[in-house]
């Protein structure tokens, strides 16, 4: 082994041009691969620690996954019976038995329940007027659900008591009506119920959708003020296995039969882009040490053809198949190892200099900067790529290299 690493390291040097282009091109798809990745999963993860440190895990709605059977398909199930123009009936919306179901709920391992009536709003602060979800919450149960408390920068969740119509606002919210703690506002539903309302705290979850838009008060304020007293349109659920969401959505559902929405459902489209994003990224990484490869596998063909000679003198001496294809082999292999090592260094660097960069970025959530994968995770992926690349590359010239015979390379140079 000794004999073949060093005759491989020989045939490197001896061609140093072409050695330090394969080893760029291997250097330069591991350390962007590490740079890309680093981006896309810092950002994808904190997404998710985001919507799920916000966000209730499980929704429970006021409305039905498919459309209810009429009586008729009931009666007359399996029979050749066609409905045409079912008027829906008019019903009042909320969630019926909500006592009984939060008590259910309640009862079940690992599972924290909290009420809620949503609904929109007007809210009016002098000559400024913007449209806001206003949340009615029960702030004992809300606490167990969200982290609502803890996102909170003025003002306490208790506050809600002590004022007399209090209300929480979204920072986003607050700036586009202008208003602050200790304001007044003026708060109109679609049903035409006119509030006066108080600020009492402003929160901010860094969840763009929700800060710029949701507004917080007690639950009876919000039936009142939505003219639906006594009723509520969603039970909020927060699980102590967020994994474990999806399935007991489903189960839920089976037993309450309103729609349960687990926050893999509710945010189904955004992880379809996260897929998007992941398949482009090693797309184009792949690409690059794709071309990689194909430099080293110029750089050894090239080896190959000039050293004929040398490897009938090889064979000759005593040298088996196996020893000539294993020193090109590693000839590949130490073009890998070195550019993985380079790409590395070059990966760190990147991170570092993204990592430095100061922006506000206020997208679907708001944050000061690149938020950055620092895993080992992605080291071992891309060496991975750049090892395997630079493997097969080197194998098809190391297995004709192997093959040749003494006799025919010292025929062809006679």
């Amino acid at each position: 082994m000794n004999l073949a690493f060093s005759i491989a390291l020989k045939h490197l040097l001896t061609r140093k041009r072409q050695t330090l282009v394969s080893l760029a091109g291997v250097a330069l798809g591991v350390g962007f691969f590490i740079a890309m990745m680093a981006l896309m999963r810092g950002m994808q993860q904190h997404f998710i620690v985001k919507v799920v440190d916000a966000w209730p895990h499980i929704v429970i709605k006021d409305e039905y996954r498919e459309v209810p059977r009429q009586p008729a398909e009931i009666a007359y199930d399996g029979a050749a019976v066609m409905l045409h123009g079912v008027k829906p009936r008019d019903e009042l919306r909320g969630i019926r038995d909500a006592k009984a179901a939060l008590a259910q709920l309640s009862a079940m391992p690992g599972l924290n329940a909290a009420p809620t009536l949503r609904g929109q709003v007007f809210l009016r602060y002098g000559t400024r007027e913007v449209s806001a979800t206003l949340v009615g919450i029960d702030p004992q149960r809300e606490r167990r659900v969200t982290h609502i408390e803890r996102d909170l920068l003025a003002g306490k969740l208790d506050d809600l008591y002590a004022a007399q119509n209090g209300i929480i606002l979204g920072d986003g919210l607050a700036r586009k009506i202008g208003a602050n703690v200790g304001d007044s506002l003026t708060a109109t539903s679609p049903a035409g119920a006119v509030l006066k309302v108080e600020v009492v705290g402003i929160f901010a979850t860094g969840v763009t959708a929700i800060d710029n838009f949701e507004s917080y008060a007690l639950l009876k304020k919000a039936q009142v003020l939505q003219a639906r007293p006594n009723v509520i349109n969603q039970i909020r659920i927060r699980l102590d296995d967020v994994e474990s969401a999806r399935g007991r959505a489903a189960e839920i559902e089976r037993w309450i039969g309103y729609k349960a929405e687990s926050w893999h459902e509710a945010y189904s489209n955004v992880f379809g882009i996260f897929k998007i994003q992941n398949g482009i990224m090693y797309t184009s990484v792949g690409a690059i040490l794709i071309v990689a490869a194909f430099g080293i596998f110029n750089i050894i063909s090239t080896v190959v053809h000039e050293k004929n000679r040398d490897i009938a003198i090889m064979k000759s001496i005593g040298l088996y198949e196996s020893d000539i294809r294993t020193i090109f082999l590693i000839e590949g292999l130490l073009i890998g190892i070195a550019g993985t090592l380079l790409g590395w260094v070059l990966g760190y660097a990147l991170i570092e200099v993204l990592a430095s960069i100061r922006m506000n970025i206020e997208g679907f959530i708001k944050t000061q900067g690149f938020i950055l994968y620092r895993g080992n995770v992605s080291y071992f992926i891309a060496a991975a790529f750049a090892l395997i690349a630079s493997t097969f590359a080197a194998w098809w010239p190391a297995r004709r290299a192997a093959s040749l015979r003494p006799v025919d390379i010292i025929r062809g140079a006679a």
